[in-house]
């Protein structure tokens, strides 16, 4: 794959893309922070008007990228998202609708990358080579999301917050210049011009009647639906139920980027040692087994920091692995001309809960207390795996070729 120039390309796009998307997650707040004086609140706000584009587009975005060429949705979904932060250091001074604005715009060319990308791989290498690309991807896009808020954080140090914004810009520029020059995403996709809505009933058809494709999108909105309840009461397990301070809780959060780097290189030889199928199903079994643990630590010591360590290590390792072959798997059994839908419906539909198990978490956890909640929220994550197992994706082998 290194001598493909074509897929380094898109490599190196999709790696400058993800640095600027994860600065940006900091940098943007600090703008509302630092120069606004915003309220939690806000940022709450905030952060929520740029996830809105995820129910609100991604089935529209899904036949955009099946009917017109996925390279050119990239550029210009990157080229929007640094035009919408380039503005910030400008405008900033209009106060937070404007900065929601933003958000919610650079939401909006987020979904349309995102699934640009997940379309456009495929068709660049050979579906025996889909977990290797997956984990050079995955590996890159873990680097980013550890090192991209540091980044962040210390520009909007040195430079101001609105200033630093404009780095995030400037990753999104190199983006598009590098994924401009792929040649191997020339050709439109499909020249079908049928009707919006009916091609959107296709993508939702297609997955719901195919079993291994239905497996993915069942499992997959399981598992964001307890994950999401997990993770809206793990921070008040960690800081009121152990009683841990706020920087080892920082600590212990940050112990998660090293294990999901850690699955992203192991994902790329895994399935080819044991099979996609036993993979797919025994990592996420055992993620789950190692999340259960934590709802029986007790105490602040160190011994119950180190195994929180451990097990967030632990838990990034087997869920990553989890995730790029299901990604690998899902890119190889769907056909080419409609990898935008199927990706946009499996992401619509796995999200879709999500609102609802955040909301489930907090009640659960209000009626019957942290530790209770976040061991149901644990338990509740078994059934994706157990989806997996009873799915024709159990079943296959150390190869994705046809």
């Amino acid at each position: 794959m290194w001598a493909d120039r074509d897929f380094l390309r898109l490599w190196l796009g999709q790696s400058a893309s993800q640095f600027g998307a994860f600065a940006s997650q900091v940098t943007l707040p600090l703008v509302a922070v630092t120069s606004l004086g915003a309220s939690a609140a806000h940022l709450g706000a905030l952060r929520a008007v740029q996830q809105v584009p995820i129910l609100l587009i991604s089935l529209f975005v899904g036949v955009l990228v099946d009917r017109w060429r996925s390279r050119a949705v990239m550029v210009y979904a990157d080229l929007g998202r640094a035009l919408a932060l380039a503005a910030v250091p400008l405008g900033w001074m209009l106060g937070m609708p404007f900065l929601y604005v933003v958000a919610f715009a650079v939401g909006v060319f987020t979904v349309c990358f995102d699934v640009a990308l997940q379309a456009s791989f495929p068709r660049l290498v050979d579906r025996d080579q889909l977990a290797q690309g997956n984990s050079m991807l995955e590996t890159t896009r873990s680097a980013a999301q550890i090192c991209g808020p540091a980044l962040g954080g210390g520009l909007a140090s040195l430079l101001t917050a609105p200033i630093a914004v404009l780095a995030s810009a400037a990753f999104f520029v190199v983006s598009s210049l590098s994924i401009g020059r792929i040649r191997g995403l020339t050709s439109t996709p499909s020249a079908d011009r049928v009707r919006l809505g009916r091609q959107i009933r296709e993508g939702l058809r297609i997955v719901i009647r195919d079993g291994s494709l239905r497996a993915v999108a069942i499992a997959t909105c399981i598992y964001q639906f307890s994950f999401t309840a997990l993770t809206t009461v793990y921070l008040l397990f960690l800081a009121r139920t152990l009683e841990l301070p706020s920087a080892v809780v920082g600590l212990v959060l940050a112990a998660f980027g090293p294990g999901v780097l850690i699955g992203s290189l192991l994902s790329g030889w895994l399935p080819r040692w044991f099979g996609y199928g036993r993979v797919v199903v025994f990592a996420a079994l055992i993620s789950d087994v190692v999340m259960l643990c934590t709802s029986g630590l007790h105490g602040s010591g160190p011994a119950t920091v180190a195994a929180l360590i451990a097990i967030n290590v632990l838990y990034g390792v087997f869920s990553q692995t989890v995730d790029v072959a299901v990604t690998a798997i899902r890119q190889a059994i769907t056909p080419l001309p409609i990898q935008g839908r199927v990706v946009a419906t499996i992401n619509f539909l796995g999200m879709g809960l999500t609102p609802l198990g955040a909301l489930l978490g907090g009640a659960v956890a209000g009626a019957f207390g942290i530790r209770i909640a976040l061991l149901l929220a644990t338990a509740g994550m078994f059934l994706s795996p157990l989806a997996l197992s009873l799915s024709p994706l159990a079943r296959l082998g150390t190869s994705l070729a046809r």
